[in-house]
């Protein structure tokens, strides 16, 4: 999850259109910092390691429910929009019918614990359902999360991006040169999910992905987060950067991150 995590943490001093819509800048500046994002994707990997790869659709979803507030009402606060940090804060939380994409930008785990595509899809679902019910929240869930199952099996980019075509209808048609000039700070699935697999499919290294989705703009620490996972699953991370990603993660996420890491490797 490295790649997610180090998308997210590359992307946050640029969101909310902040950025210049340019692949050069400063990799790891002084503003490089962990988000909400990261700490959800942590919380979801946690929940996986507690319940293990065949537990059922409500001990899972509970985990999920239980990883999620704990996490997210202690690390990241003021950062979560806001039904979602009412949701943190519910005694009995429900879903909301969300297609916002905080689906998509936690799921990575999922892609990298489960040893077949239907279980990744089906507990990816699981994943987003506890908030992000709506059909498009799921959709974006499922997505990611199959694509980084099915990269880091040995699928190609092409193999994959007709999957993803064919399964959820994404409109992966568009270069990053076409879409960067207009888009803008959206934060639904329909809006960020395809723009980061595009960046994905255009970027020819793990940098190099991180530095395309970064340039499109927009809310970039989400869609790098998720094109930065599809990158991890595809051409790895190198060392120097998993170093930067450990040493802006405080100790308990660390753990999480390194016990998460030796499950998969």
């Amino acid at each position: 999850m490295y790649g997610a995590i180090l998308g997210d943490m590359i992307g946050a001093p640029y969101e909310f259109d902040q950025g210049k819509k340019t692949k050069e800048f400063e990799l790891f500046n002084p503003r490089v910092h962990y988000t909400d994002d990261t700490a959800m994707t942590l919380a979801v990997a946690r929940a996986l390691l507690q319940v293990g790869r065949d537990a059922d659709e409500a001990t899972m979803k509970k985990a999920f429910v239980e990883c999620m507030q704990d996490i997210g009402r202690r690390y990241a606060a003021g950062e979560y929009g806001g039904r979602f940090a009412d949701w943190l804060r519910a005694s009995d939380p429900q879903p909301y019918n969300s297609w916002g994409n905080g689906s998509a930008m936690r799921v990575s785990a999922v892609g990298w614990f489960f040893d077949t595509l239907e279980r990744t899809r089906e507990v990816a679902r699981w994943s987003a359902e506890v908030t992000h019910n709506h059909p498009e929240g799921v959709k974006g869930a499922e997505s990611v999360a199959a694509a980084i199952y099915l990269l880091r099996n040995g699928s190609t980019k092409a193999e994959v991006k007709d999957y993803i075509i064919a399964e959820f209808d994404y409109d992966l048609s568009r270069t990053c040169d076409e879409i960067r000039p207009t888009y803008h700070h959206v934060e639904s699935c329909q809006e960020t999910v395809p723009e980061a697999f595009n960046a994905f499919f255009e970027g020819d290294s793990f940098e190099d992905v991180i530095r395309t989705a970064v340039s499109l703009g927009g809310d970039c620490d989400t869609l790098t987060c998720i094109a930065g996972s599809l990158a991890e699953a595809c051409y790895g991370v190198p060392e120097q950067m998993k170093s930067e990603c450990e040493r802006r993660l405080p100790r308990e996420l660390m753990a999480i991150l390194s016990a998460f890491t030796a499950e998969v490797d």
